[in-house]
């Protein structure tokens, strides 16, 4: 399966903050934005990921993660040149994609939950058609929006709705088969003129391949588009890192809990790092994991 970081977008409620950087490089408290949507995808097993964002900051994502190979990762970068809407992604990824099975993750999204990562894993290896997950939130009419029927199956997609029919909100992951590429190839902008993600959901629920996924109440779900919710994602990892006594997104900490690097690996980029709390704790970790630390019951929390 590929994986897909959509990080372009103007990020214009967060000026100034983004005048001169992408705001998927702005900090979430410890680490940039785009750590946490990277974390998902290699939670997820995926290990060849595309980051799409604009020609300008394009250097500056390479400069963070180079090929990604530090991290056990392929990690190559393509251009959006203007936000054209998040279906977008497939058209521009779409020799990325090359037949295979996708995950797209936005790069302002962050999840944490005690068993999301082995909920990733079970969806990306039974997938068929396309799955998106449901969170219950209490302004619903902000977001693209599920509504299911007594069984829980999945009956409609509503973007944006001024009387929404449920109070399940649609985050920013995505699994979708192979297809996903053709259906996109047919959409046409919205009146708002963006290629909407909507309408390939739609396309997948008019086929009867669209599954929903119910995010419980254990899992946190915080989209950090504007300067209330940046604050608050960082002050919700500050707070949970404290009490947990990990870091949440640490993705040199998962390329070793997942097997893709080595622990002298991973000690060696914390030691890059030394003189931050950040460096000192992958360096810590890396060192306990040599000595028998068990990695399956804490990988639920990275």
């Amino acid at each position: 399966m590929k994986g897909i970081i959509l990080a372009g977008g103007n990020g214009t409620r967060l000026q100034p903050l983004t005048f001169v950087s992408s705001k998927q490089l702005a900090p979430v408290y410890d680490k940039p934005m785009i750590y946490y949507p990277l974390s998902m995808l290699m939670l997820a097993g995926i290990r060849d990921i595309l980051i799409i964002t604009r020609p300008t900051e394009l250097p500056l994502f390479r400069a963070l993660f180079g090929d990604g190979r530090q991290l056990g990762l392929r990690i190559d970068y393509a251009e959006q040149d203007e936000p054209r809407g998040i279906a977008d992604a497939f058209r521009i990824g779409a020799d990325h994609i090359r037949g295979e099975q996708c995950a797209l993750v936005l790069g302002d999204n962050l999840f944490h939950g005690s068993n999301l990562p082995s909920l990733l894993r079970r969806t990306a290896l039974k997938m068929g058609g396309c799955v998106l997950f449901g969170h219950e939130v209490a302004d619903p009419h902000r977001f693209g929006v599920a509504e299911v029927d007594a069984r829980g199956k999945l009956v409609s997609i509503e973007e944006k709705p001024s009387r929404p029919r449920s109070n399940l909100a649609i985050p920013g992951m995505y699994f979708f088969d192979a297809q996903v590429t053709d259906i996109t190839k047919n959409l046409t902008p919205s009146p708002r003129g963006e290629l909407e993600i909507t309408d390939v959901l739609q396309a997948y629920l008019d086929r009867e391949a669209a599954e929903l996924v119910w995010l419980g109440r254990g899992v946190t779900w915080l989209d950090t588009g504007t300067h209330e919710t940046l604050l608050e994602a960082s002050t919700f990892v500050r707070d949970t890192q404290r009490r947990q006594g990990t870091r949440l997104g640490c993705v040199e900490e998962i390329a070793m809990y997942m097997g893709y690097i080595a622990p002298d690996d991973c000690h060696a980029l914390g030691a890059e790092m030394s003189s931050s709390p950040y460096g000192q704790y992958v360096m810590e970790r890396a060192r306990s994991f040599s000595t028998g630390m068990p990695p399956t019951a804490l990988s639920e929390n990275l």
